[in-house]
């Protein structure tokens, strides 16, 4: 069995929540509730769960709290942290940075199933938690402009610099990692989520299956119905419809 910590400031929420887990997880163990920063942290340091459902808005302080808290007694996290957050965009960006799985409010059960699912693969694996302390050090930092990322991958959570993607490559329902320095490295998300989240950093989706680096790009060759040539001298195909922002965008560099 899953031991797991329910922390939220809303009674209702914490039972809807233990009726979702006991009807979509009957292999989850409800250890503890708490409601608040002080008895969320207290909860954590006594009763050491593997999972902590955690909300970020509470009567006396944040989630982040509890996380800095437990962090600064304990020196290091031991628990998978799941936020539930209403529609907060800053946290929802810093929690995709982070690789942190999160809920939204009303909770949806097929979104639960989706987590619980993620949890039960995460838990086999040796967890560093250097993601979560990547995520507390941008929420202290209030930082918007997020310099690193985290890639969760089949064997664990891996932190990289941003400025080090030279492309990202689609592979079905998968998106393939190339990285300065670095084999390349293998995701279970979609090339547009990674779009969404690296575009403001430079990068550009030059055709359905590649995002690139546009730092890295080293030429555009016009002939031959067009092709970019990246830094790693792959040579990347440019979708037809995609070819006058790329000129365009070259022109400012």
């Amino acid at each position: 069995m899953i031991k797991v910590l329910l922390i939220d400031d809303d009674a209702n929420l914490r039972q809807g929540m233990k009726v979702l887990l006991e009807r979509y997880a009957s292999d989850i163990e409800i250890i503890g509730e708490a409601d608040s920063v002080k008895t969320g942290t207290i909860a954590m340091e006594k009763l050491l769960p593997q999972v902590v459902f955690l909300d970020i808005q509470l009567n006396d302080g944040t989630g982040f709290d509890i996380l800095e808290r437990v962090t600064k007694s304990q020196g290091k996290l031991s628990s998978h942290i799941v936020f539930i957050t209403a529609h907060e965009q800053y946290a929802i960006k810093a929690f995709r940075f982070s690789a942190l799985d999160f809920l939204l409010k009303p909770v949806d059960p097929e979104e639960l199933q989706k987590v619980v699912e993620k949890i039960k693969a995460v838990l086999n694996q040796k967890e560093n938690f250097e993601h979560i302390d990547l995520l507390l050090e941008n929420i202290r930092k209030k930082v918007d402009n997020f310099k690193r990322i985290a890639l969760s991958t089949s064997d664990g959570i891996h932190l990289f610099e941003i400025s080090d993607i030279i492309r990202c490559e689609s592979e079905d329902n998968y998106t393939k990692f190339y990285i300065k320095n670095h084999k390349p490295v293998l995701i279970s998300k979609t090339l547009k989520e990674y779009e969404e989240l690296l575009a403001e950093h430079g990068f550009e989706r030059i055709h359905q299956s590649h995002l690139i680096n546009l730092a890295y790009l080293k030429s555009y060759i016009k002939k031959d119905g067009g092709y970019v040539i990246m830094s790693d001298n792959s040579n990347l195909p440019i979708s037809q419809r995609k070819k006058d922002r790329l000129q365009e965008l070259l022109k400012n560099l």
